[in-house]
């Protein structure tokens, strides 16, 4: 169904805390998708935590990128899917727009461009890509690169149903917010080990997981005082 992306749905925005938008790009500015094994993430963890599961790591992981798109509105805000219930793998989980880098993607952007297109009708004229998060490992094995962008408002988004229940935003700085990172335990699928990882409870959805993992990531490298996230 056809939808015009409007508000993140609680009301007038604030003013920003932080220009996110100002540090991103440049955080990002002549970054390039980061393939190397040393360079993976474990979703949630950084990159010196990442390492201690690196001998777990899968040798044959399946290439994937996923687009983290970034509204730019007054308060900049994140597009977020409610993956449909159907699906095999990760139903009704929050995620980004995202997928498989197929044979015939020219690389991670155009894959990430093409899956938003085809999952929530992301038109590419109102996407402008600000560069490249490390590649994040998950247990499905799949090797995700996060394709972060920006998108100008006006577009309207077309949800493919059969992969996409939902589409919603959420102001960056609450993701943003340490206050707003609920700390969990599970189990770590490499290991078998309980780790903590990090949620970010937003209303009635819980955002956990991969796409926690890389909202952490992006927030790391926007609050460190170098470039190691």
């Amino acid at each position: 169904m056809a939808s015009e992306a409007g508000s993140t749905g609680l009301g007038p925005a604030l003013a920003p805390e932080h220009d996110w938008a100002a540090i991103i790009r440049a955080r990002l500015l002549g970054s390039r998708p980061r393939h190397a094994l040393e360079e993976w993430r474990v979703p949630g963890l950084s990159a010196a935590d990442s390492e201690k599961f690196r001998a777990y790591f899968p040798a044959d992981a399946r290439p994937a990128a996923v687009l983290v798109p970034l509204i730019e509105r007054p308060a900049l805000s994140v597009l977020l899917t409610q993956r449909a219930t159907q699906l095999r793998n990760h139903a009704g989980q929050i995620s980004f727009p995202g997928g498989r880098i197929e044979s015939y993607d020219a690389d991670a952007e155009a894959a990430a461009l093409r899956e938003a297109h085809e999952e929530i009708g992301l038109e590419p004229q109102f996407i402008s890509v600000a560069g490249y998060l490390p590649d994040h490992i998950v247990m499905s094995g799949f090797r995700i690169t996060p394709v972060v962008a920006f998108v100008r408002p006006g577009f309207e988004l077309l949800i493919d149903s059969e992969e996409v229940e939902d589409t919603f935003e959420v102001p960056l700085d609450f993701i943003f917010n340490p206050a707003n990172h609920r700390l969990s335990r599970r189990r770590s699928g490499f290991t078998g080990e309980e780790v903590e990882f990090c949620d970010i409870p937003y209303g009635d959805r819980n955002i956990w997981g991969a796409t926690a993992g890389m909202l952490l990531t992006l927030y790391r490298l926007c609050i460190a005082a170098d470039t190691d996230a």
